[in-house]
């Protein structure tokens, strides 16, 4: 063969590699560009990332990928997601990387990295157990506007050689559009995140502001603060009056049911968030919450408690925990969390006034009323009572002056009734009353009974009975109709509590059999012994016209 046929091949077989090479760069360029239109695709930033990884692997023909965030501290991976490491392998890993080692390096140095071995380099910090083995490395920055969002991390080339130039440049294209797709989406979830906050804060005001019992709407505080944070867990506590204590009032998610109605002192990240007003997130929830014993043992990751109000106002602290591999919360979360928690705590403080105005426009109503009972209906039933008495001193039948004295007896005891309705309008009207509870139980007895004892209350009982003396006398009184309803088979009962002077007296009478000789006492003694505790007496005997009549009585 002559020397220009030799020529000619040899021109026409390296034309024929630049056509080939021409041909792949194409492909890898059309690959490249179709992967930059996947990843901007979606808004949803999870997505958004996973797609990067697949893409940057497949691009450079990896066996492994990973994209690291780094949080905001700048020091630490705070989000790792994998493509290549099946989920038995990152069991057997245990934790994610954090960023140390060569992942260190680049978020402490954010420029390209290829290495052809990645444990020869002196940055290296060895593989944990069961991790794969990896020698070539190629990690590439990821730029959202002048900030590091995060690393791109690629090893094993499928072919086993190491990365080459080409690899670098094409990876770091992706990384620089992937850097607007990443930022669109962050803007896509801040907005979504921002609406939902919204939302859930109407619906607070909404419901605070149109009558629902407060207790319900701090539920659905906590529920909506785990449901938008995306948390394990939420939990709304409330400060006592002195702030020495707190009380966790509603909890949502993991371990609701022990958090709810855990008391503990105010002290830990809660009491310094309810103290200073200022909001506080830590990577580490578990350990945060360590010093408060109803949070001890929780599994929680990241972990953000902000103040619920601000100054005089403040009410209390908002706590929402992640997983113990969530993400870390970000500025975004804790502003629209903080915004929430004020809007909360104004709908919560509007609707207290809103009440306690309720509250006073009734008892001055009750209290005219009561005004009117007393000036008008008290002193004509009074006045026709004297007359009547005057009446029986000029009657000369027996039978006459028998009938007038019934009527001024009858009549005395509609006085007593209406001063007790007088007394009872001027009290509250919540079931926490000592009236309340006494109407209360005498309304579940009906029902035991089979028929509704007559009932009278005299005297200040909400306002000079204290409160472990009308714990026993809630106790006594429900007993006393017990025993009617088991023992008495009586078809009437009556029963009264005075509060005069300085003494409380209970009296409980029906019109049944008696009290039966040899009979059970047990439930006497217990009467007797709560009168005894208080430095009182009981007595419990036969009614003048039959029946059963029981007189508590003790000192005020």
């Amino acid at each position: 063969m002559n020397l220009p046929q030799l020529r000619l091949d040899d021109l026409l077989s390296e034309l024929q590699a630049r056509l080939e090479a021409a041909r792949a760069t194409r492909d890898r360029v059309h690959a490249l560009l179709e992967a930059v239109v996947s990843i901007g695709s979606d808004l949803d930033l999870e997505t958004v990332l996973r797609r990067l990884v697949e893409a940057a692997t497949t691009l450079a023909d990896a066996r492994y990928g990973a994209l690291g965030v780094i949080g905001e501290d700048r020091e630490r991976l705070v989000q790792f997601i994998t493509v290549g490491v099946t989920e038995e392998q990152i069991a057997g890993i245990g934790h994610w990387p954090e960023g140390q080692g060569i992942l260190g390096l680049l978020i402490k140095d954010p420029r390209t990295l290829r290495l052809p071995d990645l444990g020869a380099h002196p940055e290296s910090y060895g593989f944990p157990p069961n991790h794969p083995p990896m020698r070539g490395f190629l990690g590439v920055p990821i730029r959202v506007r002048d900030e590091v969002f995060g690393n791109l991390y690629l090893t094993e080339k499928r072919d086993g050689r190491p990365f080459e130039e080409e690899d670098e440049v094409v990876v770091s294209a992706l990384a620089t559009a992937a850097g607007v797709a990443i930022e669109n989406a962050r803007l896509y979830d801040l907005a979504r995140r921002r609406e939902r906050w919204l939302e859930a804060s109407a619906e607070i005001s909404t419901g605070l502001l149109s009558g629902d019992p407060a207790g319900r709407v701090i539920e659905l505080v906590a529920r909506r603060v785990r449901e938008v944070a995306d948390g394990a867990f939420a939990a709304v506590a409330l400060a006592g009056p002195d702030g020495a204590e707190f009380s966790v009032v509603s909890a949502d998610g993991a371990d609701a049911g022990r958090l709810t109605g855990a008391r503990f002192p105010a002290g830990g990240v809660l009491g310094e968030v309810f103290r200073e007003g200022r909001s506080l997130r830590l990577e580490d929830g578990a350990a945060g919450l360590a010093a408060t014993a109803a949070f001890h043992g929780l599994e929680a990751g990241p972990l953000l408690v902000v103040p619920l109000g601000t100054g005089t106002a403040a009410r209390g602290v908002i706590v929402v925990a992640r997983e113990p591999q969530g993400a870390a919360f970000d500025d975004g979360t804790q502003r629209l969390l903080e915004t929430f928690a004020g809007q909360a705590a104004v709908a919560l403080e509007l609707a207290g006034r809103r009440r306690d105005a309720e509250r006073v426009a009734l008892l001055e109503d009750r209290d005219r009323i009561g005004r009117d009972l007393h000036d008008t209906v008290i002193q004509r039933l009074f006045a026709t009572a004297m007359t009547l008495m005057a009446a029986i001193k000029i009657t000369e039948k027996r039978e006459v002056a028998v009938r007038v004295q019934r009527a001024v007896d009858d009549l005395d005891d509609t006085v007593r009734q209406i001063r007790s309705t007088i007394f009872a309008l001027q009290t509250r009207s919540d079931e926490e009353s000592l009236r309340g509870r006494i109407h209360a139980l005498v309304d579940n007895a009906t029902e035991q009974l089979g028929y509704a004892p007559s009932v009278r209350l005299d005297g200040l009982l909400d306002t000079v009975v204290p409160d472990d003396v009308a714990d026993h006398l809630v106790a006594v009184a429900r007993e006393a109709l017990s025993n009617v309803a088991r023992h008495a088979h009586a078809t009437r009962a009556e029963m009264s509590v005075d509060v005069g002077g300085d003494e409380l007296v209970l009296r409980v009478a029906d019109n049944g059999g008696g009290l039966r000789p040899g009979g059970h006492r047990g439930g006497l003694r217990n009467m007797a012994g709560r009168a005894e505790d208080l430095g009182g007496t009981m007595e419990a005997g036969d009614a003048p016209g039959g029946g059963t009549v029981l007189v508590w009585r003790v000192p005020l």
